[in-house]
This record gives structure tokens, sequence and C-alpha cells, in this order.
């Protein structure tokens, strides 16, 4: 099987370690990784910004800078040039699902996707109180202010959250819209904390089948994220194993992402995962 890294941050990420991406590249190499995408986060609109609630980091930190695009274009065209000979690389970005500002996001993917061979299709934000978006993996304090106020019931949560990651996939975003979807419980990320329900409702499990068929009949893939192994209050990948074996089951490619924002991140849980990888 081909040791392949989906998912990949850089220096210009602002919520990143500020690592090189070319020492997170020898490093995969040094694991033995043969393929490894660079995914940045693109731009969110600064319009966006008008309907963010929530810590204003989560809206400036999110993603990068329209003026960083070119610049981490460049860097990632000399990685893939620099070490062609001993590692695959693509480029790409990891693309906000933000309903209302689908225009915003198939311009930006009409301009730039001409320069990429990959990307991550994810929801990072959506509504909650106030009808106003909320980051959904930036605090605890956002996530219980601006979420669960809105959505006491687990269940429901989930099923907002899975709403909007079908209709991420339902959303025509043109030629260049990616064909890799993100961490698809991204929404669990504190779910120790809160102590959210560890199953799903039938009404879930629908919404669930029907977002992985969606990805199936897309022909997409799917984002086996291990980042959530790590993070304090979530300690299971993203998507839980209850739903990589139904995206088995579908036979959906599932591609490992150690959603990496630093050295020390490459190739984590990289094993514990690799069972459920084609």
């Amino acid at each position: 099987m081909l040791k392949r890294e989906g998912h990949s941050h850089t220096e210009f990420c602002p919520h990143g370690s500020g690592d090189d991406v070319e020492l997170m590249i020898q490093k995969a190499i040094k694991l033995g990784f043969k393929e490894y995408s660079i995914t940045e986060h693109a731009p969110l609109p600064q319009s966006f910004k008008s309907v963010y609630s929530g810590k204003l980091t989560g809206f400036s930190e999110a993603s990068i800078s329209m003026e960083d695009v070119e610049p981490y274009l460049k860097k990632a065209k000399a990685m893939k040039d620099k070490y062609a000979n001993q590692i695959k690389i693509h480029i790409g970005f990891e693309v906000d699902y933000l309903p209302g500002f689908e225009d915003f996001t198939k311009a930006f993917l009409d301009k730039y996707g001409p320069y990429t061979d990959d990307g991550i299709l994810s929801v990072h934000f959506m509504k909650g109180i106030n009808d106003r978006f909320w980051c959904v993996d930036d605090t605890l304090e956002d996530f219980q202010k601006g979420l669960m106020a809105k959505f006491p019931n687990n269940q429901e949560l989930f099923s907002q959250y899975f709403s909007y990651m079908i209709k991420a996939v339902s959303t025509d975003l043109g030629i260049y819209a990616p064909k890799r979807i993100g961490h698809i419980t991204l929404i669990r990320k504190f779910q120790d904390y809160f102590d959210l329900d560890s199953e799903y409702s039938v009404g879930n499990l629908q919404l669930i089948n029907k977002l992985l068929m969606r990805i199936k009949n897309h022909h997409d893939e799917l984002d086996l994220n291990a980042a959530g192994l790590y993070k304090k209050y979530c300690n299971q990948p993203y998507p839980d194993f209850s739903i990589v074996k139904l995206a088995k089951e579908l036979s959906i490619p599932l591609v490992y992402g150690s959603d990496a924002h630093g050295v020390s991140d490459i190739g984590r849980g990289y094993h514990a995962l690799a069972a459920f990888l084609k």
C-alpha cells in the first residue's frame, strides 16, 4: 500500500507552529511516505467577518491571507520540484464551505485551481446563537456560547453539522472543487469536555448515510484525519470508527491525513489508521 499523507499545512498558516514546510516534507520522506499533499487553508472572504461571532482569532487566524496565496503556491511548487525524486508532492487548498459565500469560493478556485492538483473541502463554521457563524473548533468558550447554547441537545448539534457537510458536498464549486472531504466529525473536537453523546440517533445515522452516499456518488475521497486522536477532549480520529466502517462498506476511498501544522505532527497516528486505508 502506498504510504500517503493527504492533509498538511505550512508556515503560512496563522494558527500553525511556524515550522517550515520543507522540514515537514523531509520528515515525511524519512518516515517512508511516497506522496505528500500540501493543503493550506484557503483565505476566507473579508465580508464573512460581518456575520461571524466569537473570538476574533477564530476568524483572523483561521486561514492564510489573500496576500499569502501566491507566495504559498510558489513555495509549494519549489518543494515539489526540489523533492521530485524522493516523494510525489501534491499542491492544493483546504477550502471552507460557507453557505452564502459560495460565489467567493468558486471564484477563488477558478483563479487558483489551475495551480493545484489536490484539495480538501471542510466545515469549520456553522450558524449558532443569534443566527451568526461560530467556529466549530476554536475554543471551548465559543463552542459553548455560540453552538451548545443554540443546540443543547447533542443530537441536534450533530444534525446541524452533518447537514452542513451534506450541503458542502452537494454544492457546485466549479471544476476545481476539492475531491476530498475533510474531517467530517470535527464537531466532536470537544466531546469529552462537554460529555457529548458517543453514539448517533437514528436520524443522524440517516444523515451520515446520506452524506456518505453523496461522497460516493460524487466519486470523492474521505479524509481519515488523525488529529482528533491528539486533541485533549476528542481522543478519536475524524471520522470516528463507526463512520469509517460505513465508508469502507461503500468502498469510499479513505486517505490518511495527519492534519499536520508542524514537524512533530507528521506521521502521527498513521499505524493506528493504516488498516482502514486503501
